[in-house]
């Protein structure tokens, strides 16, 4: 009797979706590749591997997230391993406080903290609206709860976010992360599954929301892509269970923030645009920190008009607004010069790009340790790819004079950069003088 051959049922879900999205076996198998990578895996697929999954094998099943993410990334959606009849793990369901909570705990623990820096930014993650995640808001308190929260209690998370957020611009985002970490999982929690008024624990939510949202935007400059985006997701869900739109919006613009920096400009635009439809009738300045985003967004995608109009209307927003600086998403003419400079860079005006972050670095207070020092890193770099090497020797000296006394990744990563690019200029005397004080600021750092 004949052995009976196996055979796979070609996926035609996968092959429909490769078509339609006009995705190429090679191209498909880099960015699975390159998606991987972002996970902490090796993985070597090339076109034939594709050729295998549309025949009807399965990858392994570590490498399925890197496959529907690289696969989102191309089709321009979010695309799941159900869709493509794959099997996926099912996460538990589980409440907000509690993940706030194991996630705070876990970037608390160094030994939990890599695994959490490994994991994979979403560029094509589903944003629930506003009114969607009012509509699940949190259930009145639990039976059996024993401790109750005031209206001090809320004012104690609102001081420790001031706190952190200046730890954060003085010292850098390293040192105040893991501050926020702890008091996140040993104070706010508790005090978020407290008993108390349900108008105050709506405000506890809110300002909890606050602090979370602080929290994924020092991850996300730390270079921690997916864990802050797990947090930012959490903020969200916080946000709406409280009711307060300032801080939904203002997660959706750090979320757009994100994208753009890691360059999806599209998905950075389409957050930005979610954001500003998100805000209340807002205040001035609320308006200018929505619209520079926009604007910024808008150039990235080559749409000159609207970013120069969104820009216009961030200039003007900011001229009606208050003196107040605001510790948690403040927006003032530092900011504003920064958002230029990136539509001025994107609409292909270097030297206008330049001219602006030097604005920016001279109209921020003295404490903004951090973003002084980021400013300068990115004025340094774009004066290098115009080819004004000296010049840029000149901006990354200062850059080093500020690096030193910072536990930056950002930080690290222009340091990192400008130790790639000095090499090819070895002919100039400022760039081996520079090279050379860089080598020895990168030694003494990892001492």
């Amino acid at each position: 009797m004949a052995a009976q051959v196996r055979t796979r049922t070609p996926n035609e879900a996968l092959a429909r979706l490769m078509v339609e999205a006009g995705i190429g076996n090679a191209q498909l198998a880099r960015r699975v590749n390159a998606a991987g990578a972002e996970l902490g895996l090796r993985l070597h697929y090339d076109k034939s591997t594709v050729s295998h999954w549309l025949r009807g094998s399965v990858p392994k099943a570590e490498a399925r997230p890197a496959v529907t993410e690289a696969l989102s990334r191309l089709a321009g959606r979010p695309v799941t391993a159900a869709e493509l009849g794959w099997p996926a793990a099912r996460a538990g369901a589980q409440d907000v406080v509690s993940g706030v909570v194991e996630l705070s705990r876990a970037d608390m623990d160094p030994s939990r903290r890599r695994v959490l820096g490994a994991g994979l930014y979403s560029a094509t993650l589903l944003v629930p609206s506003f009114q969607k995640v009012l509509a699940g808001r949190a259930e009145a308190a639990q039976a059996g709860r024993t401790v109750r929260v005031g209206a001090s209690d809320v004012a104690t998370v609102r001081r420790m976010t001031d706190k952190v957020a200046e730890i954060l611009d003085e010292i850098g985002a390293g040192h105040a992360r893991p501050m926020a970490a702890a008091f996140l999982a040993n104070t706010v929690g508790p005090y978020l599954r407290a008993s108390g008024p349900e108008g105050v624990r709506q405000q506890m939510r809110g300002a909890a929301a606050d602090l979370v949202y602080l929290t994924g935007w020092m991850a996300m400059y730390e270079e921690q892509q997916a864990l802050g985006q797990r947090y930012y997701l959490k903020a969200l869900a916080l946000a709406g269970e409280a009711g307060d739109h300032v801080t939904y919006c203002r997660t959706l613009r750090g979320m757009s923030l994100q994208a753009s920096h890691l360059g999806y400009g599209a998905r950075a635009l389409e957050l930005a645009d979610a954001a500003a439809e998100a805000a209340p009738a807002a205040g001035p300045r609320l308006v200018a920190f929505l619209r520079g985003q926009q604007a910024h967004a808008s150039a990235m995608t080559g749409d000159r008009r609207a970013a120069l109009s969104r820009l216009r209307e961030t200039e003007a927003a900011l001229e009606r607004a208050d003196n107040r600086r605001d510790a948690v998403g403040g927006y003032d003419e530092a900011a504003y010069f920064f958002h230029e400079a990136h539509v001025r860079w994107c609409l292909g005006d270097g030297e206008g790009s330049v001219r602006s972050l030097r604005r920016s670095n001279a109209a921020r207070s003295p404490q903004e340790r951090q973003g002084r020092l980021h400013c300068l890193g990115v004025i340094a770099e774009r004066q290098f790819r115009m080819r004004h090497v000296e010049a840029a020797c000149a901006t990354w000296h200062a850059f080093l004079d500020g690096h030193a006394g910072l536990s930056s990744a950002r930080g690290d990563a222009h340091l990192a950069a400008m130790l790639r690019a000095l090499p090819a200029y070895r002919g100039l005397g400022a760039v081996r003088e520079l090279e050379e004080r860089a080598r020895q600021v990168a030694a003494a750092k990892a001492a």
